[in-house]
């Protein structure tokens, strides 16, 4: 892995789904013992993640008139 001139490096793709840094997560740096970190940043309070704004944008917007129960137990299918 090289830096780039503007001091840029590519995290390859296995590194980023295993540590779940998706396009547009706040990352921080920490340097340990000569060696340099890269983690999640603490979330920041009052700005909702991405996972948050995708559940709000779905919240009630369902058109099935079905229990909870009966969509488990429809994906679930019949009983042995």
């Amino acid at each position: 892995m090289r830096i780039t001139s503007k001091g840029q490096v590519t995290i390859p793709q296995e590194i980023r789904e295993r540590a779940g840094l998706m396009p547009g997560t706040d990352v921080a740096f920490r340097i340990e013992r000569g060696a340099v970190r890269i983690e999640k940043a603490p979330a920041k309070s009052g700005k909702p993640s991405r996972g948050a704004k995708s559940a709000a944008r779905l919240r009630g917007s369902a058109d099935v008139a079905m229990s909870t129960d009966e969509i488990l137990a429809l994906m679930r299918g019949p009983k042995e």
